[in-house]
């Protein structure tokens, strides 16, 4: 590197460390949601955390650091509920953010002084590829949350048809009461999402609230509408006395038909896009066989 990129660079430095002091040392301004959410009684319980260290990673100081100190606005738009069916903190969320977007930030300026070494880099190209650096980093978090949401989602709703079933069967075999059959049904599963359901339902035992509008407040927290449509289902055999086996069976056969069709489509997109590198392969060695012939051809 000349000179003029080192004076870029330190210049960059030090603008970046004179604004991180003037952000540390004012006050950030709370989100009045954000607040009152924290505030809230029901936040400790609906929200489990299951990032539990003796020793709190970098992540999570890093990100108990930022809710404190940086503004709310900066983080644009959280997925709640993305992060409240992995089980995972708002903080964490945030820590892994500002991680990775350092990281990157500080992994392209020096990758850029190591090239320099054989051959001229522009300062320009370099702040601008540690800025587009510094955003893809700052996106990662996200896309990551995304998918493995989905991936829980897909899981839940597997593990959701078990328990349709097992509640009709509760109705319909012993005759039991509606808060009685979920809660015995919840009791033969071990996986994670009975006990999501075993946790809520015994929260609802506790508070007197019935559990059908238990289970309806987690369908909404963790963003699974057939979950809901069970809350549904047993508020009418709640409040009616209406038997609900059949409607139950007919839920679990739909919910499971459902996903059947999306293993199909998803297996579908994989083998149309299998058919994309097959071609490319096909025509590469189709190319191999008639270049030597044409270059004979054309030499004479």
């Amino acid at each position: 590197m000349n000179g003029l990129q080192w004076w870029i660079l330190a210049g960059l430095l030090i603008s970046s460390g004179l604004l991180s002091i003037v952000w540390y040392l004012v006050p950030a301004q709370p989100d009045l949601a954000d607040a009152f959410n924290r505030l809230a009684p029901s936040t400790g319980t609906r929200h489990p955390i299951t990032e539990s260290h003796a020793r709190p990673e970098l992540a999570d100081r890093l990100g108990l650091w930022a809710i404190r100190r940086l503004p709310g606005r900066m983080w644009g738009t959280t997925p709640d509920r993305d992060l409240a069916i992995l089980g995972r903190s708002t903080h964490r969320f945030y820590g892994e953010k500002l991680l990775f977007a350092g990281i990157i930030a500080a992994a392209v300026p020096a990758l850029a002084a190591i090239y320099s070494a054989f051959f001229t880099i522009p300062a320009p190209f370099v702040a601008g590829a540690t800025v587009i650096g510094a955003m893809v980093g700052w996106l990662v978090p996200n896309g990551n949350v995304a998918s493995a949401a989905r991936d829980a989602r897909l899981e839940f709703n597997r593990a959701l048809g078990s328990y349709v079933d097992l509640v009709a069967l509760e109705r319909s075999a012993g005759g039991s009461a509606p808060r009685q059959a979920l809660e015995n049904a919840v009791e033969i599963g071990d996986s994670w999402p009975f006990s999501r359901i075993s946790d809520e339902l015994a929260r609802s035992r506790f508070s007197g609230e019935p559990p059908w509008d238990a289970i309806h407040h987690l369908a909404d927290e963790l963003g699974l509408p057939a979950l809901d449509d069970v809350a549904d289902i047993m508020r009418l055999a709640g409040s009616e006395g209406s038997q609900v086996h059949d409607t139950l069976r007919a839920r679990s056969v739909a919910l499971r038909s459902a996903l059947l069709l999306a293993e199909e489509a998803k297996a579908k997109a994989l083998s149309a896009r299998m058919t994309i590198p097959t071609t490319l392969m096909g025509i590469t060695f189709g190319v191999l066989i008639i270049t030597p012939a044409i270059l004979r051809l054309v030499t004479g």
